[in-house]
């Protein structure tokens, strides 16, 4: 059509023509054989398998404004291992791949090979080839001939010890000349050329028709109807692209080709067949593989086949609809780009492998978090903690359905001969003893027998019914169909697959849209200040996702091509605004809303299959394969264009002649130009169609692919049209954000391109560093805030967890970028290793301490990394790195660590290349000054994660001062327990008061319990505090105590349950500032202070004692409205200070009669009196049945802990009595009972708390609140007592 409105209707219309160029490369005579010295090959092998340079001989036409050829890139990739030369004896089938250009803007252009060999006619090169042979024959006998010369006093002292090699001249050299030989006079010598079509968009099953009925029309002995420059001419300039929702048939040299289009409303156009890929790899690595690739790992595939890395490369980006891969993106890797690999950012490429070299050889830059696909070993290798994907048995078993109606095997064709022995022995032996390969035995085998099973069943019971079963469906061939019966099947395969992988992502983001956080500014000011917002609410999504879902979608949510999304989401309001593939999801969602009006689905982790299939397709019993989509079936059964056929053009005489086997030297003067006017479209499409197209048309470019709305002509076309294009821009940058490159350029590979390249490497990886720690600092601080009673908390364990993950992952590819030798898979912990002996004599300073009590920890690297080594947990030295960088940062030393590491430039300058990250002296200072900031928080990411290692630690117990213990003769005991464990009774030397002790992980420490056997003549002991220390962490806890310890002082008790917290490290003079005052003192200390007398106000007391509850109270509350695992202790919260018992002490303190001289009397004293009072049976019957109860059960839990074995005193037992009626919610009926008993008007003067009828009612109700709370009480505060 024309460009209406624009004034260019030739730019347009040609813009949109199916084919940009035909490329012819192979060997250019003139220029002879060029070794290929960057393909890497091995110079020892024969000539014949030796790769030369390949040049591209002819493309045309010479250039087109809306996409300039690029020769370099083009020419690497029709022959991405040059030139290859076979001889008459060998196979020469030809051999057709696909590839892909992608720009540094992430537009792309696809190209289509097809490679086959011609007999070489020139003698210059068939003399050039023997004159190799003749030296690589003359090299190989000088090898065989010559033994190794000993080089030094070992070599000789082995070269004499060693018995002389056996020469066998004869046999070596025939069997040289016999199997890698080349005989000018005897062979045939063939070389490879390629012919290419470069297209806009991706046709490959039609541009595979094409490029091969040109090669038939070569190879056949009778020329073609037409010379082969008018279907070449053809494709260039008179067949279009078809529009969306449209088929187009064109002609081929012996046959028709058909190609047809998606529309609007289905999934964006996808031409590749998905179903090779899960026959190259099975569900369970496919499955895995898409994991990784959506977490935006860097992956690898592997193999001989170019179509096969294509195909997986392309498939396995499809099915991430309607998310796109943001990255790095080179399916197949030339072999001269093979420095492309060191490259520290996400990518997802293919190399070629040559079939004999396993995964052993391969040396790769960086494997850390490396994603390795050995496709055709059906063989894949996975990072260590790959999260598993959401619902993945169900997901593999609905998909395995839609792959067996198709006649597709789940598990897919494993590979034969000794391709298929290597694979059975790994998984006899490697899968059995690694599970992080993710290719264990598949738990389909049972599922496909029965369904087959059922099937057969069926199709019996049908039979008996005197219906007709079609046992093969594809045996029925509709005689309308347009295009070959596979490749309908192979449109079918891949709607019904991708539409299975798209229902996962609709049904798990249903309701993204409610967590959209939109821009208050406008998008000029949005934009500007993009790094500095969030575009999602990620912990309040996170918050409404089944458990099971977290740790995946927690990473996915980090990663760039989920925020490019939200962005095109919060850029594009209107649906005419919207890109094609957030238009169609968006409408997804919007139907499953609708479907779910009447009963909203709850956010569980319930298996949801995919019902579009069915609901679009024609209903048919016992139908083996899915029902065609009724789209699909009307464009391959009516086609909607023809475009013009083939026709003579004008060409001299001569010119055009057919040579069976050589691909002639095409007329550049008739194809180097097109049509100079639009002819094709208006003899060809009927005007009723372009009339009722016209608007669709128009509007369609809206919704384009993404590899088409990409590209540079839809920019420029439709500038001065009506369309809104104002998002795109703003789209494409937004994308760019969070990658500095997004693709390296395949051309010109000059010394200071690829300088410029490895230098934005440099500033991607600091950028990406400065805004991870930011990231994290922002997240982790504001839940410290929320702490504090500020703000909302907006982080979860899960998501930290991931964040510290990433944060290990961008270390690794740092300390990857510009390794000279690559020594592991762990390049920081190989780093670490090597430096270990030249630091391991030095002795550091000390760390600040965390209390004058307890000796500080050294500050030590090589400590550290000894630890971990220790650490039989973990195996690998990925696993190794990690858990030293997650020990770093919980001890606050992970910048000061890797600034030590760094310091020896001698090592640093041999271990990497110039252009490495960590030799960019000012990139490096900043990076390390980014990892500083860390110590501004707490993190726990060692121990919270490696749960069930062996740490140390160390117990001091520290005597009052004022009454040192040096005179006690009683022999103490400790038992500290933690959030994760509990150590059980440790005995502490009498002389030393001091322990070190190794028992599983405690996690974090939250009371100590500490008594004595009350043995020898002085058994009375005065305890200032306990300190514990994690010898690992540094993480060092104090339990105040402040209270005597034995019978006849204090409350009696020979053992007290302290509760602690961590210490900041402080220095002296600044001790008061510490966050861990004192948390359980003397009831008979505090009662000096909290007292009243009679002739006080009461009213100002009144108040403070009702609202010291109120805070404890809502302390607790606010503790279970936090996420589970993000809860803190309630331990702390029930027996700390301000704590719930604390309070309850008060409020019974309060008024208190003063006790006689030189007698104590204690709260328990009080609650003892009541008791027995309340057993009373002249009490018991003038109260009602309900009162009763409550007595009894009050009695009970008095009885009860008064009969305990344990020596824990009057305070004790009272903090008892508060954690067990907290517990079975029974505090606010105490209250009411204690208040209404005679002995309380006895013991309080008429002014106290418990007097106020109003005040007591008040309390009552601020403990019933605890009613909706399900309290776990900590094993060491309840141990003893059997209620």
């Amino acid at each position: 059509r024309s460009g209406t409105g624009c004034g260019c209707g030739r730019f347009c219309s040609t813009s949109c023509r199916f084919a940009d160029y035909f490329v012819i490369c192979g060997l250019d005579t003139d220029s002879g054989l060029e070794p290929d010295e960057l393909s890497g090959e091995n110079f020892e092998q024969s000539p014949l398998r030796r790769t030369f340079k390949s040049k591209v001989l002819a493309h045309y036409p010479d250039n087109v404004e809306w996409n300039p050829f690029d020769q370099d890139a083009v020419g690497m990739l029709c022959m991405p291992k040059g030139l290859a030369f076979r001889t008459q004896v060998d196979s020469r089938e030809p051999q057709f791949h696909s590839f892909i250009i992608t720009r540094e803007d992430g537009s792309r252009t696809y190209g289509f090979a097809l490679t086959f060999f011609e007999e070489v006619t020139s003698k210059q090169i068939c003399s050039a080839m023997q004159t190799l042979y003749h030296m690589h024959n003359a090299e190989q006998y000088d090898i065989l001939h010559t033994p190794t010369s000993p080089k030094g006093p070992e070599d000789l002292h082995r070269y004499h010890s060693q018995p002389r090699p056996v020469l066998h001249a004869a046999p070596s050299i025939s069997r040289l000349q016999r199997f890698n030989s080349y005989d000018i006079s005897r062979d045939t010598l063939y070389v490879s050329k390629c012919i290419c079509l470069i297209t806009p968009m991706a046709f490959p099953q039609a541009c595979r028709k094409v490029l091969q009925q040109l090669h038939q029309a070569v190879a056949c002995p009778q020329p073609p109807p037409l010379p082969l420059e008018s279907y070449i001419y053809n494709i260039l300039y008179e067949v279009p692209l078809p529009p969306s929702g449209r088929s187009l048939k064109f002609s081929g040299v012996y046959g028709p080709v058909v190609c047809q289009r998606p529309s609007t409303f289905e999934l964006p156009l996808f031409d590749f067949a998905i179903s090779e890929m899960f026959n190259l790899l099975g569900v369970e690595n496919v499955l895995q593989l898409f994991t990784c690739a959506l977490l935006e790992m860097q992956i690898l595939l592997y193999s001989q086949h170019y179509q096969r890395l294509m195909s997986v490369a392309e498939s396995i980006t499809a099915l991430m609809f309607p998310f796109q891969w943001q990255h790095v993106y080179v399916p197949i890797l030339p072999a001269s780009l093979l420095h492309f690999l060191d490259a520290p950012v996400p990518y997802l490429m293919g190399l070629h492998s040559n079939g004999q070299d396993d995964r052993t050889k391969l040396e790769l830059p960086q494997e850390a978090n490396l994603c390795f696909v050995d496709i055709d070993n059906h063989f894949i290798e996975l990072p260590e903690e790959l999260p598993q994907f959401p619902n993945k048995l169900e997901f593999i078993q609905e998909i395995s359905e839609v792959l067996v109606s198709f006649g597709l095997s789940p598990e897919g064709n494993i590979p034969s001969s000794d391709s298929q022995t290597k694979y059975r022995s790994f998984r006899s032996v490697d899968m059995v003893s690694d599970k992080r390969n993710g290719n264990l035995a598949s738990p389909l085998h049972s599922y496909l027998l029965k369904e087959n099973e059922t099937i057969a069943r069926l199709q019996a019971l049908v039979k008996r019914t005197g219906l007709e079963v079609k046992e093969d469906p594809s045996s029925y061939k509709d005689p309308r169909l347009q295009c070959d019966e596979e490749e309908l099947k192979m449109h079918n395969s891949n709607i019904h697959i991708r539409e299975v992988f798209a229902n996962r992502f609709t049904q798990m983001f249903a309701d993204y849209e409610v967590f959209v956080i939109q821009p208050s500014q406008d998008k000029e000011s949005w934009f500007t200040n993009r790094d500095q917002m969030q575009n999602f609410d990620k912990a309040s999504f996170l918050s409404d996702q089944p458990e099971p879902y977290l740790p995946f979608l927690s990473r996915f949510l980090e990663t760039q091509m989920f925020a490019s999304f939200i962005d095109s989401k919060i850029l594009c309001h209107d649906d005419e605004d919207k890109e094609h593939t957030l238009r169609v999801f968006d409408a997804r969602v919007d139907k499953i809303r609708m479907l779910n009006v009447r009963t909203p689905t709850l956010r569980t982790s319930m298996y949801q299959r995919c019902t579009n299939i069915e609901e679009s397709g024609k209903a048919q019993i016992l139908n083996f394969v899915f029902n065609i989509c009724p789209s699909i079936e009307m464009r391959v059964t009516k086609i909607d264009h023809t475009a013009l056929h083939p026709h003579l053009l004008d060409m001299k005489i001569g010119q055009g002649r057919h040579e069976q086997g050589f691909f002639p030297r095409l007329q550049s003067d008739v194809l180097s130009t097109g049509p100079t006017s639009n002819k094709w479209a208006k003899r060809s499409a009927p005007a009723q169609w372009r009339r009722r197209d016209r608007q669709k048309q128009h509007a369609e470019h809206l919704y384009l692919d993404n590899d088409q709305r990409e590209s540079p002509w839809y920019h420029l076309c439709y500038f001065k049209e009506s369309l809104v294009i104002f998002p795109q821009k703003y789209i494409q940058e937004a994308r760019n954000l969070g990658t500095t490159i997004r693709q390296p350029k395949l051309s010109n590979l000059s010394p200071s391109v690829i300088a410029q390249t490895n230098w934005k490497f440099v500033e991607g990886l600091l950028k990406e560093c400065r805004n991870k720690t930011k990231r994290m600092l922002v997240e982790k601080m504001g839940r410290e805030a929320v702490e504090l009673g500020h703000g909302e908390v907006s982080i979860t364990g899960v998501e930290e967890n991931t964040l510290i993950a990433s944060l290990c992952d961008l270390l690794e590819r740092i300390w990857s970028h510009g390794l000279q030798v690559k020594q592991g898979k762990s390049a920081l912990w190989s780093h670490l290793e090597t430096c270990g002996l030249v630091f391991s004599h030095q002795l550091l300073r000390k760390s600040d301490g965390g209390g004058s009590a307890m000796p500080p920890l050294k500050v030590s690297l090589i400590q550290d990394m000894r630890h971990i080594q220790n650490i039989g947990e973990i195996k690998t030295d990925v696993g190794k790195a990690r858990a030293w960088v997650r020990l770093s940062m919980e001890k606050k030393l992970l910048s000061r660590h890797l600034k030590q590491l760094l310091s020896d430039h001698e090592l640093t300058k041999k271990l990497y290349k110039r252009y490495a990250f960590l030799r960019c002296d000012d990139e490096k200072e900043q990076f390390l000054y980014h990892l500083l900031s860390f110590n501004a928080v707490d993190y726990f990411c060692f121990t919270n994660v490696f749960t069930t290692i062996m740490i140390p630690y160390h117990v001091v117990a520290v005597p009052s001062k004022k009454l040192g213990g040096s005179m006690f003769t009683a022999n103490p005991w400790v038992c500290v327990s933690g959030e994760l464990a509990e150590t059980g009774v440790l005995q502490v030397p009498r002389n030393m008061l001091e322990i070190t002790f190794e028992c599983q992980n405690l996690g974090k420490l939250t009371t100590v319990q500490m008594g004595h056997d009350n043995t020898g003549l002085y058994a009375k002991w005065l305890v200032e505090c306990v300190m514990v220390r994690n010898e690992i962490t540094g993480h060092t806890y104090k339990f105040p105590c402040g209270r005597w310890l034995g019978k006849g002082v204090d409350d009696g008790s020979l053992e007290r349950i302290l509760v602690g917290e961590l210490m900041t490290p402080t220095t002296e003079n600044d001790e008061r500032m510490c966050r861990t005052p004192p948390m359980q003192q003397s009831p008979g200390m505090m009662r000096r202070f909290v007292t009243i007398s009679p002739n006080s106000k009461p009213s100002k007391f009144l108040i403070q004692e009702t609202t010291i509850l109120g805070e404890a109270i809502n302390g607790i509350v606010k503790h279970f409205h936090k996420p589970e695992k993000e809860r803190g202790s309630l331990t702390l919260l029930l027996c700390g200070e301000f704590g719930l018992v604390w309070a309850l002490e008060q409020v019974f303190q309060h008024g208190f009669k003063s006790p006689r001289l030189f007698k104590n009397v204690f709260i328990w004293d009080f609650l003892g009196k009541d008791c027995s009072h309340s057993e009373t049976p002249s009490t018991a019957i003038s109260l009602d049945e309900n009162w009763q109860t409550r007595v009894r059960t009050f009695c009970r839990f008095m009885r009860a802990i008064n009969s305990t074995s344990r020596n824990i005193g009057k305070d004790g037992k009272f903090q008892m009595l508060v954690c067990l009626g907290a517990r079975d919610h029974l505090l606010h009926y105490w209250i009411a009972l204690l208040a209404d008993c005679p002995i309380t008007g006895q013991m309080y003067e008429d002014t106290a708390l418990l007097k106020d009828r109003s005040l007591v009612n008040s309390l009552i109700r601020v403990l019933q609140t605890l009613q909706d709370f399900n309290i776990t009480l900590e094993a060491s505060l309840v141990k003893g007592v059997g209620i």
